[in-house]
């Protein structure tokens, strides 16, 4: 199997840290993940020695891939940021400033699809705008607004099609249609949406039955329109 980037979540409890873990793993079980947390007598907090054990393991996976880092509360980063400035190494090791729940989703995905560690990182820093609306997106109910499709600058191809999956665009069906999106050659968007993130595609809030509207532009245009589309009429969660 190809390397990818290795994700190490740390928190200050390793209940949160585990959990944030099992999340994002739904989302790309080809990932991996290190979570570490809590001091190693059991209380909340971080360790300067369990933190880098977590980064050594999580290189030795990803290999010249890289590793990217989350934290939850600014000391987490302060001992993350010490551990990534003493060692020796340290050249494929980024800290990601960004959400934790969110920014591990959008990472995971992002690895997932192939991106590398520029890539992940930046999905990290994406996913704190999960509220600042895509272009053509309504800011309260994520509506794709038809004036810019229709304005003559908008030469993308376009296709309206229900939602059938009973969940909707959420967690583990807008991760799959994300890395069905980053597969074309093509800039594809649902409702205004970057089709290729999973935080975008979430934030739209649409549910089965819903009717969205499929852009695509560029190379793959029509591949990436009907397979987009199917997807979408499709129940593609199971």
């Amino acid at each position: 199997m190809t390397s990818k980037v290795s994700l190490v979540i740390v928190s200050h409890s390793p209940q949160l840290a585990r959990g944030v873990v099992e999340l994002a793993q739904q989302m790309a079980p080809e990932v991996s993940f290190f979570p570490v947390g809590g001091t190693p007598e059991g209380k909340l907090g971080t360790s300067f020695d369990e933190i880098e054990a977590a980064i050594i393991a999580a290189g030795n996976v990803s290999g010249s891939e890289g590793v990217v880092i989350l934290t939850d509360l600014g000391s987490a980063t302060m001992t993350v940021e010490s551990v990534i400035e003493f060692m020796e190494d340290n050249a494929t090791v980024r800290f990601a400033d960004g959400p934790l729940v969110e920014g591990a989703i959008a990472a995971a995905v992002s690895a997932g699809q192939g991106g590398d560690i520029d890539a992940v990182v930046e999905a990290v820093g994406q996913a704190g705008s999960i509220w600042v609306p895509a272009p053509g997106v309504d800011a309260a109910f994520g509506v794709f607004d038809p004036g810019i499709a229709d304005s003559g600058l908008d030469k993308s191809l376009r296709a309206k099609v229900f939602i059938a999956d009973e969940a909707g665009l959420h967690a583990r069906p807008a991760a799959r249609l994300a890395r069905l999106a980053a597969q074309f050659s093509a800039e594809v968007r649902i409702d205004g949406a970057n089709a290729s993130s999973v935080i975008e595609l979430m934030s739209l809030g649409k549910r089965q039955g819903d009717e969205v509207q499929v852009s695509a532009s560029g190379s793959d245009a029509q591949s990436a329109l009907d397979a987009i589309t199917a997807a979408i009429a499709s129940n593609f969660d199971k």
